[in-house]
């Protein structure tokens, strides 16, 4: 490629993007403008991809974690020839259902690989699709895995906190196919970086165990050869690319004002007249789309000789690693659960939620060769890793990844791990420490990630940790965020339905929350159907006459609820049992249901060792709730729960002041 071509190419990625921002009146044109020839050099020379089928399993992952500058993504896939991104989508960029949108958003089919927006969520994102294919690369080999995963990042992804955490856990794993090109253009919303740093950030990679070089970003050949150098590391790369922010405007370029300033279209046509460009807005010329284009077919040979390696496996190991691609799970696993249920429900021992919870996943190891969990420094306390080996710089084959205590980390990079394919990610802390890692948490829900986040220490059952470790307001946050499913199991059989769940969901993540105290049984009789996927059901019906109180309840305070029905029974007042492990799969049943489980006319009280809010739409005009009111306190759990009243006398007590 003739540097005239390679400058042509770059300026079609300017050009396509400051006439989708003008058209839609708004847009980040500083990423596109300064990271073009950046780009060009990656998808012309470097990136393993094929337009015609975007989700092949062996592609070199791409991610623009800066995902402001989102028309250079846009561009580069209308380019190359990704055919959900037709010059229609460009021009209705930022527009009501078009695929540009004003950040990218997950959409594998249109070679779109995460949501970003939220600056360090995609290079987290990135760090987890590394993992994802050095654990299968083993698993498989590389005849069969074997790509890169490359980042594009600004300043305020480095900034984040998120960021720091990638770097110092991606350089110690040693992960020598994760490559981030770093935009340094030394410019941010506020206008220029040393208004807010002033470290040497390359520094930071390099004492982290990264590979790092720095280049001139607006040199396409020096971006190639760096590229060449880092594909031959064994540590993750760095890229620091030295560019001008809106490179070609005259009036904005190296400007605060280049980030995201109004485009108007005198600016289009200065840069026309500067790059000697003159082709009418959305015009592309020949030559140049079919060099493109070409770009865009340059890895078919690696493409038809993948599929190949493919066909020529062993039938049973190509079943295998097209199950898993799929997402399909394996014969027989659901059968694991039904057994544990079953066992379970002939034990009177109260065993820790949390520990349940580490049971089922031993029992499911050798069932899920697929399934990674990731831990925020609690191997001890939650007790998911007792079957499986640690992933390491030295130890590819290890489903284990010790996160350390970066628990945003670890949420955006399940996160990745589920946008590569081939793995199920879990993500395991405490429940107080979900606010950490709850931007990934949304990320996972906005799309739709089968994502398993499963936490421990759920109320003021933790006891003498205090309130800092109770996490009385969360689950109702957490039940507030779309999409996401939030179950909390009562017992061992609870547990295991849940867990049948969550590995069968696959639209949106799941949300496991476990007691650290013990849970003894609550079922009284084992049932074929898991009753937990309806999400509430009648766990002990009213006895001695029709219903006139019905007691609600989640998790822990489930043993509680039963207690109350006894007091209350003893009384003479018939009442009934509710458990409730999941809220949004209860508002998914049909109104009948939901009307014969709540008990029309009755006596409802809610008890759970968290705060009112949501509650009142299942308690209705004679209703009553038992829990927090404010945050815990330090103290043994057992005298916690009478200290703040939630106890089978209070819960009976509520119910007859009702009645």
């Amino acid at each position: 490629m003739s540097h005239t071509d390679a400058k042509a190419l770059a300026n079609a990625i300017r050009f396509l993007s400051i006439d989708a921002i003008l058209q839609a009146g708004e847009g980040h044109q500083g990423v596109p403008l300064g990271m073009a020839e950046i780009a060009t050099a990656l998808f012309t020379r470097h990136l393993k991809f094929n337009p015609a089928d975007p989700a092949w399993a062996d592609r070199d992952r791409f991610v623009l974690s800066n995902g402001h500058g989102s028309m250079l993504l846009y561009s580069l896939l209308y380019l190359t020839g990704y055919k959900r991104i037709g010059l229609d989508q460009i021009q209705s960029f930022r527009e009501l259902g078009s695929h540009c949108a004003g950040h990218p958003e997950f959409d594998t089919g249109a070679g779109i690989e995460v949501t970003t927006g939220p600056l360090g969520q995609g290079i987290a994102n990135a760090m987890g699709m590394a993992i994802a294919e050095a654990y299968l690369a083993a698993r498989f080999g590389r005849g069969i895995v074997d790509h890169y995963t490359y980042a594009f990042v600004g300043d305020g992804c480095l900034q984040e906190g998120i960021g720091q955490e990638m770097i110092s856990l991606a350089g110690h794993l040693r992960l020598g196919k994760l490559i981030l090109c770093w935009d340094d253009n030394r410019i941010t919303d506020d206008g220029s970086t040393e208004l807010s740093i002033s470290e040497d950030v390359a520094a930071r990679f390099r004492v982290a165990g990264w590979h790092v070089q720095e280049v001139d970003g607006h040199d396409l050949e020096a971006v190639s050869a760096a590229l060449d150098n880092a594909r031959q590391d064994p540590r993750p790369s760095l890229l620091a690319c030295r560019t001008v922010i809106a490179r070609g405007i005259a009036r904005l370029q190296g400007q605060r004002g280049g980030h995201s300033g109004r485009l108007f279209a005198d600016d289009a046509r200065q840069m026309r007249d500067a790059l000697d460009w003159p082709h009418a807005p959305f015009e592309m010329p020949g030559p140049v789309l079919d060099a493109w284009r070409a770009a865009g077919r340059r890895s078919q040979g690696e493409y038809d000789a993948w599929r190949e390696r493919v066909a020529a496996l062993a039938p049973a190991e190509r079943a295998e690693f097209e199950r898993i691609q799929a997402g399909q799970l394996p014969e027989g696993w659901r059968d694991v659960l039904e057994d544990y249920r079953r066992r379970a429900m002939q034990s009177d021992e109260a065993q820790a939620g949390i520990m349940i919870s580490a049971d089922i996943n031993d029992l499911l190891t050798p069932h899920l060769p697929e399934r990674m969990v990731g831990c925020a420094d609690l191997e001890a306390p939650t007790g998911h890793k007792r079957q499986l080996r640690a992933f390491a710089a030295g130890e590819r084959a290890g489903a284990y990844v010790h996160c350390g205590v970066r628990e945003h980390l670890m949420g955006a990079m399940a996160n990745g791990m589920a946008a590569h394919g081939g793995v199920i990610a879990l993500a395991v802390t405490y429940l107080a420490f979900s606010d950490y890692e709850r931007p990934a948490m949304r990320m996972a829900a906005l799309m739709g990630l089968p994502v398993k986040f499963v936490f421990s220490h759920d109320s003021i059952g933790v006891g003498k940790n205090g309130p800092t470790h109770q996490p009385v307001e969360i689950l109702a946050s957490l039940r507030a965020m779309p999409n996401m499913l939030v179950m909390r199991p009562a017992d061992a059989v609870e547990a295991a339905e849940c867990w049948m769940v969550a590995l069968e969901h696959r639209t949106g993540p799941s949300t496991l929350v476990f007691a650290r105290q013990g849970l003894p049984r609550v079922r009284a009789e084992h049932v074929e159907e898991n009753l937990s996927r309806r999400g509430a059901y009648v766990l002990a019906e009213a006895e001695g006459g029709a219903r006139q109180v019905t007691l609600l309840a989640t998790g822990s305070e489930v043993a509680v609820a039963l207690a109350a029905r006894a007091r209350l029974q003893g009384q003479g007042v018939p009442s009934a049992v509710v458990s409730m492990p999941c809220w949004a799969l209860f508002e998914a049943q049909d109104a009948d249901y939901r009307a014969a489980v709540l008990g029309p006319g009755t006596v409802r009280v809610g008890i759970e060792a968290a705060v009112r809010l949501g509650w009142d739409r299942y308690l209705g005009e004679r209703g009553a709730f038992v829990g927090m009111t404010g945050f815990g306190a330090s103290g043994p759990g057992e005298a916690l729960y009478e200290h703040f009243g939630i106890t089978a006398e209070q819960v009976a007590s509520q119910a007859m002041r009702l009645l």
